[in-house]
This record gives C-alpha cells, sequence and structure tokens, in this order.
C-alpha cells in the first residue's frame, strides 16, 4: 500500500528537492508539502502544498488527521548562522517545534517520523577527524543544542512510547536548485553562483576551513534510503552521513579547472568560529552497515555536475 508522506519545511534547501523525489516515487498526491510561506512553483506543480505553522499543535494534528499521513519528515528548522543571530527562534522553532510533531506521532500512532539533525550537534570537545557516529556531543551554537535535543528527544520516544524515530546528521548541502537558508556552510553554494557569474568570491570562512559536505542528489537519495530502511536492521536512530570534505580552497582549486579566471579572497566572519567547532570529516560506516549508506558523488563530479546545470539555468557559457 502507498504510503503518504508530510513534509514540514518544504521550501527550504532540502525539502524543496526532497518533494519532487518522494513525489516521484510514491505519487504526487501522497506527498504533503507544508510550510509557512508562499511556496515557489515547483512545490505546487505535482501535488499538494499547505501552510502549515509547526507551533500550532492543533493545525498540526488536524492535517495528519485529514490527509492520513503514514510517515512525517519533519525538515523546518532554523539553521546555524541564523540561530545565533535569533537564538529564542532557533529554541521556538527547533525544540518546541520537534516536540509537537513527536508527540503528535506518539498520539496519533503514526508509522514513522524522520527528523534531521546535523554536524552542528557536535562540538569542540568532539575529535574533529573522522568523528564517530558514537561519541560526546557538547556544541556551542544555538543550532547544535537544539539539534542534540533532537537526537536525544527521538530516542526517548522510541524507547518510552515505540515511535519509530530516524534522524540523518546532514553535513554540509549543495544543491543546484535551492538557494542556501542561513547556514554556515552556505559558501558551497554561492561560490559557484560567483564563479559562473562575477568569476570571482569572497569567502565568510578562512581558505583551510575543512568541513565534511554532501550533494544534493546524495543528500535526498541517504533521506529516502533511511527512511525505507528495514527498521529490524538499526540498532541506531541517528546516523552520521557524508560523502567528501574539503577546504574553500580546494573548492577552488576545482571550480578553476573548469573556470581558470576564477579568483576567490577570503573575509572570515562569526561563522568561522562557528565551523572551527564542527567536525572536519565524518565516520558514517554505522549508515553503511545497517542499512547500506553509499554515496555517489565525489568532490570533481559534484563540481563538473553543479557548473553545468547552473550554467543552463543562468544562460552562462563558460
Amino acid at each position: 500500500m502507498t504510503k503518504r508522506i508530510l513534509v514540514t519545511g518544504s521550501y527550504g534547501q532540502i525539502g524543496t528537492e526532497l518533494v519532487g523525489e518522494l513525489r516521484k516515487r510514491y505519487g504526487g498526491e501522497n506527498v504533503i508539502a507544508t510550510g509557512r510561506k508562499k511556496p515557489p512553483e515547483i512545490l505546487t506543480r505535482d501535488g499538494p502544498y499547505y501552510r502549515l505553522d509547526i507551533l500550532d499543535e492543533n493545525q498540526l494534528h488536524t492535517m495528519l488527521v485529514d490527509y492520513d499521513i503514514d510517515i512525517i519528515i519533519h525538515n523546518a528548522s532554523v539553521l546555524s548562522a541564523v540561530g545565533e543571530k535569533n537564538p529564542q527562534l532557533a529554541y521556538r522553532t527547533n525544540v518546541q517545534g520537534t516536540y509537537n510533531v513527536m508527540e503528535a506521532v506518539r498520539i496519533l500512532g503514526l508509522e514513522q517520523a524522520l527528523v534531521p539533525s546535523s554536524i552542528a550537534a557536535f562540538g569542540p570537545s568532539t575529535p574533529r577527524d573522522n568523528t564517530p557516529n558514537d561519541v560526546i556531543m557538547r556544541p556551542t551554537s544555538m543550532y547544535g543544542v537544539t539539534k542534540v535535543f533532537v537526537e536525544l528527544f527521538g530516542e526517548y520516544y522510541n524507547l518510552r512510547y515505540g515511535v519509530n524515530f530516524r534522524s540523518l546528521r546532514y553535513p554540509g548541502v549543495i544543491s543546484s536548485e535551492a538557494l542556501p537558508g542561513g547556514g554556515t556552510t552556505d559558501y558551497a553554494v554561492e561560490i559557484f553562483y560567483e564563479a559562473l557569474k562575477n568569476k570571482k568570491y569572497t569567502c565568510f570562512l578562512g581558505p583551510d576551513t575543512r568541513l565534511p559536505m554532501m550533494y544534493m542528489p546524495d543528500c535526498i537519495k541517504s533521506t529516502i534510503d533511511l527512511m525505507e530502511a528495514d527498521d529490524s536492521r538499526l540498532k541506531h536512530r541517528t546516523f552520521n552521513v557524508t560523502a567528501f570534505s574539503f577546504t574553500p580552497a580546494e573548492l577552488a582549486e576545482e571550480i578553476k579547472k573548469h573556470i581558470p579566471e576564477f579568483e576567490i579572497a577570503y573575509e572570515p566572519d562569526f561563522r568561522q568560529k562557528i565551523a572551527e567547532s564542527w567536525p572536519m570529516s565524518i565516520d558514517d560506516s554505522v549508515a553503511r552497515e545497517e542499512w547500506d549508506w553509499k554515496p555517489d558523488y565525489d568532490l570533481a563530479g559534484m563540481v563538473k555536475d553543479m557548473l553545468e546545470k547552473l550554467s543552463k539555468r543562468l544562460g552562462i557559457v563558460y
């Protein structure tokens, strides 16, 4: 029987493309896109979109019942850079919003809740090289603090109430379709637009700031793979996922292979300290073992595909 899926935060960087892929697999009418903003046309083209305030418990419960939802993917979240500017908003959205979702899943008996986490859940006391799946987590950003809550709260609801909670610790996500949404890894998307349009870019992180990353097709693949994974194989509820790690300087060099005249400058801002508290690379062997995770793109393949797709959309020959 076809599953019915509701996605919160569907107009975000990940949600926009996730909804499209889910609709290809499950049918447009079976994937309900929601959010608080006026949606882009892509979210209303092949299925329904509805306004939803995740902090409104009654509205959330009503929507889940009215549309006979089986699985909720809770993407609505305030990201790291925005969260440091407005930590109170990050708390309300990320913590209270997740509580509302998990309570709704518990009360209504939904089949599954998938609530993403982030590498921001780690902190400066976490080993930064090849960070394990199970390790100390003491983040120093509000976003990271809220994501630790998401993980622990979801695991508690799984143990206490049997809620089928699942989560991925997303690294930086690079997308050719959606614009960045206020995160510390946004440079890795902005750089492509500037390379194509202006042949230069000023990066808000230092040249040697290494962070784990993932191309959007792999991000979508990992999300759907975990959602569809056999629950009997899962020993964990939260999983590291990654594809590659690089620095701004290394990314710039890869772009120069296609656009030789491209130049990059560096003016680190407050996001530099956030990045330095995160892992430089992460170990995703647990995900590979428990649900056969494997990325399709490496750094070179991602850069080539990003430039090809963006240049077509922007009408730029490089």
